[in-house]
Formats: structure tokens, sequence, C-alpha cells
């Protein structure tokens, strides 16, 4: 006992007391190292994959909340509107072909295509339009007059010898009643002593051509197709004497439509062909000029 208090006991104990504190101290060094090894490696793990999705949901969140902008008036007004395709008329087509004299080809076909769905076959044949049926067509240089002259060399004897009432020698079936008009002015080099009569629906009813027909001896007629038809069947025009039929074909209005480019006028002449212009034509007793 009185060696152990002999010697510095203190300084033992200090040091025994030191040498635990720097042992905590270093224990407590090592635990703040590891902790911020092992933190950063928990928050790359953690916050790196949430982060981008979080991006992602708030950005298709702000694109669902935003609306879609729409335009003012201002900014339709200012755009150039869109230019749509025109469909090309008959006049556009017309107007940019060179003019073509018509040929018997030409109502041929058309007398073909229109029964084509609406005949039998056998009735076809009987509508079928030969080649032996027509003159000579209008080149394009001849006037109604020169052209009537033509096909009718013998039309001062022709006109003398007709006689019969509610029928005539020549038939000109034009467009409307204006040109009507027009081609009984161009007849007067041609027609002699011959009478013409108008032909159309415009301010004339049709009961009062009846009696004009029926009175008088008329040589020529002229008008439109579904007048004349009309009176044929009602029996106030008879074809017996008829020896010419003129189809004005290469005549066009403004809006450059033949007569047959108009369908309604295109019907009347089908319905007239049919009434028996064709099987008088069949007999050899009546043609078919174009003019």
């Amino acid at each position: 006992m009185g060696d152990d208090l002999g010697d510095e006991w203190w300084q033992h104990e200090y040091k025994s007391d030191a040498s635990e504190v720097e042992e905590e101290e270093t224990e407590q060094k090592k635990k703040p190292a590891e902790k911020t090894k092992t933190k950063p490696e928990k928050r790359k793990i953690v916050t790196e994959k949430p982060a981008k999705a979080k991006k992602k949901k708030n950005n298709e969140q702000k694109e669902q909340m935003i609306p879609p902008r729409k335009e003012t008036q201002d900014e339709k007004s200012a755009k150039p509107p869109k230019k749509r395709k025109k469909k090309k008329t008959i006049t556009d087509v017309l107007a940019t072909s060179e003019p073509k004299p018509g040929c018997p080809a030409d109502l041929q076909d058309l007398v073909t295509q229109y029964f084509k769905d609406k005949r039998s076959v056998i009735e076809q044949e009987e509508l079928k339009v030969q080649d032996s049926f027509f003159l000579s067509s209008n080149d394009l240089t001849h006037t109604l007059s020169s052209y009537l002259k033509q096909i009718a060399p013998k039309w001062a004897k022709i006109q003398k010898q007709h006689t019969e009432k509610s029928s005539v020698v020549l038939l000109v079936v034009c467009s409307s009643a204006l040109r009507t008009i027009e081609l009984i002015k161009q007849l007067t080099s041609f027609k002699g002593e011959a009478k013409a009569v108008k032909l159309f629906a415009k301010h004339i009813k049709i009961e009062e051509q009846v009696k004009l027909l029926q009175k008088g001896i008329y040589h020529i007629g002229v008008g439109t197709p579904g007048r004349i038809s009309a009176l044929v069947e009602r029996e106030g025009l008879s074809l017996q004497a008829l020896r010419y039929l003129v189809l004005d074909w290469n005549w066009r209005d403004q809006k450059l439509r033949r007569m047959v480019d108009i369908p309604e006028i295109k019907q009347d002449l089908m319905k007239l062909l049919e009434s028996g212009v064709l099987a008088r034509c069949m007999e050899d007793k009546v043609k078919i000029g174009l003019f």
C-alpha cells in the first residue's frame, strides 16, 4: 500500500481516463465517416429515380392542365383562305378547244348512248341511226340559206308541189325561241315563195299553233324540239310530208353549249327522233342534215 501510494497514482488514472476519451473520440470520428459514406449512396438511390418520375408527372399534369390555344378571329382572318379546285364546266372545256363541225358519227353515238339503258336490244336496233339517213353536214363555212341550197337544190319545185295542211316539208330544229327567230331571218334568200312557221313554246299556246297549222299551208317549220314533239303527239303536226330534218348542231350559246349539250334539249330531241322521224328515215323518206 505504501508503495502504491508512493507512486504517482493520479497520473495512471489520468492516463486511463485520457485513453478512454481518445477511444471514444476515434469511435465517434469513425461513425460520422461511415455515415457520410453511406448517406450519399442512400440519397442516390432514393432521390435520383423519384426525381425523374416527379418531373414526368409534373410535365404531364401541366400538359393536361393547359388547354389548347384557340385562334382568334384576327388570326383566322389574317390566314390566306384555302383555294378550292374548281370543277371544269362545259364552257371551260370548250373555251380552250377549237370548234369542230358536227358529223353523222356524233349523232349516232348520242342516240346509242342515250337509249342504251332505256330500251331493249330490239328497240335499240329500231332506233339505230344509219349512215344512209344523213345529208352532207355543214363545214362551218355556210349560212343557213347557203347550206339549205346545197342539200335541197330543187327546192323551188318541191315547195310548189306541197299542198298539205298541218305539215311541213322542211323542219329546222334549234335550242331556243330567240335562235328560232334568228334562223327564220336567215331563210330569206332560200325560201322564195315558201311560208315559214315558228314552232316554239314562248308566248304561244300549243292550241293556237295547232289551229294555225290546220288553217294554212306551211313549207318550213323552225322551232324547238320540245314544242315540235308535243305538236306531233297531239297530231297537230304531221310528218307525212316531211323530207328534210335539219338540226342546228354547231351553233353555241353564250356559255358555248351546243343544242345537245343542254340536258333538257337533248331529251326533247331524242323524243322527237323516236316519235316517227327515225321510222321515216328507215323508209328513206326523210333525210337528216347537221347545220
